[in-house]
C-alpha cells in the first residue's frame, strides 16, 4: 500500500511554503502577504484530523488587508516533524511561542479552530507578552469545555464519544486511515452543514483532509493531543494546567460560532466570560463546527473587523 507523502500538503498558490524551526523541532508553514517583520503577524491554527489547507481562504484574505499571515501544520501534522512526544498543551503553546519568535516577531494575534483555538487560550495565558490578540472559532476556554463535558448532559453527549473512542493504542489509528480515510469525511459531513455538503468546494475539502491524515505518523500524532487531554484530567501535569490557565485575560478576544455546530455547544461558549470579560460572540447562522471552511467569507469579514 502506498502512503501519500509529507510534500503532498505543500500545494500551490497565492503563499509561499517554509520551514520554520522552533521549540526544537521543523514546522511547515505557509505564508502570505508582507514577509517583514514589521507587519503585523497572524498565526493561523488548524484543529483535529486536518492540516494548514483549511485555511486557505482566510490566509489569502488576511494577507490582502496587509497582515503578514502564516497558517501552519501543527506538530504530528501535514509536513511538520512528527516526534515522538510533545503533544501536551504545554508544548503546544511552546511551539507557537517559538514560532512567533523564529518568525522575528515579537507578538502575533492568534486565531485558532477548535483544538488550535484550545491552543491559542494557552498561548495566549501561559505567554501573555507574546500574543495580541486571540480569534476562536468553535473553541471554548479550556476549563469551560471541561466543566460542561462533566456538568452538562447535552455538551457531554456531542463530545465524549468520539473522544473515548480516541483513547485506546493503535485501533483509533486504525479506524482513522482505514478505507483511504473515510472516517475523517465522516467527521467532516458530522460536524457541518448540509449546506457545505452540498457545496461544489466540499469534495475537494474532504480528499484533502483524507489524503493528510494517512501522511505517516499524522493520525498517531494527532491522536496523542486528545489522549493527554483526557489522561492528564487525573494526572499532576494536568491539575498544573488547569491552574495556570485559571487566569483572567484582559487582551480582546473573538469567539466565532455556527448556530448549528453539534459538537461545541452554544451554553459551552457562553461560559468564556469568566477568563475573557470582554470576549466578543459572532455568530454565524446555519454553520456549523467548520465555521470557518463553511462560512469563509463571513468568517474573514469578522476576522478583519476585529484585527
Amino acid at each position: 500500500m502506498t502512503f501519500p507523502d509529507p510534500s503532498t500538503v505543500r500545494i500551490d498558490g497565492p503563499w509561499r511554503h517554509r520551514d520554520v524551526h522552533a521549540n526544537g523541532i521543523r514546522f511547515h508553514a505557509v505564508e502570505a502577504g508582507p514577509s517583514d517583520p514589521g507587519a503585523p503577524l497572524v498565526v493561523l491554527l488548524h484543529g483535529f484530523a486536518d492540516f494548514w489547507w483549511s485555511w486557505r481562504h482566510q490566509l489569502v484574505a488576511l494577507a490582502d488587508a496587509g497582515y503578514r499571515t502564516v497558517a501552519m501544520d501543527l506538530r504530528g501534522y501535514g509536513d511538520t516533524d512528527k516526534p515522538p512526544r510533545g503533544y501536551d498543551s504545554w508544548t503546544s503553546a511552546n511551539d507557537v511561542a517559538g514560532l512567533i519568535r523564529a518568525l522575528g516577531h515579537t507578538e502575533a494575534s492568534l486565531v485558532g479552530h477548535a483544538d488550535g483555538g484550545l491552543i491559542c487560550w494557552a498561548t495566549a495565558t501561559l505567554h501573555p507578552r507574546l500574543v495580541r490578540s486571540i480569534a476562536l472559532v468553535a473553541s471554548p476556554h479550556p476549563i469551560a469545555l471541561r466543566r460542561s463535558a462533566l456538568r452538562e448532559r447535552a455538551q457531554r453527549a456531542a463530545l465524549l464519544p468520539s473522544f473515548l473512542s480516541y483513547q485506546p493504542p493503535w485501533r483509533p489509528e486504525r479506524a482513522l486511515t482505514r478505507d483511504d480515510g473515510a472516517a475523517v469525511e465522516r467527521l467532516l459531513r458530522d460536524r457541518s452543514s448540509t449546506q457545505w455538503q452540498q457545496s461544489e468546494e466540499f469534495p475537494e475539502a474532504a480528499a484533502r483532509a483524507r489524503s493528510a491524515i494517512q501522511i505517516p505518523g499524522a493520525a498517531h500524532c494527532g491522536l496523542e493531543y486528545q489522549r493527554w487531554a483526557f489522561r492528564s484530567q487525573w494526572r499532576p501535569d494536568g491539575r498544573r494546567f488547569m491552574t495556570a490557565m485559571d487566569q483572567v485575560l484582559t487582551l480582546p478576544v473573538l469567539q466565532i460560532h455556527g448556530d448549528a455546530d453539534p459538537f461545541v455547544l452554544r451554553p459551552t461558549l457562553e461560559q468564556d466570560t469568566r477568563w475573557a470579560p470582554s470576549r466578543r460572540l459572532h455568530a454565524v447562522p446555519g454553520a456549523g463546527h467548520y465555521v470557518h471552511r463553511e462560512s469563509p467569507a463571513e468568517v474573514t469579514s469578522a476576522l478583519t473587523e476585529f484585527l
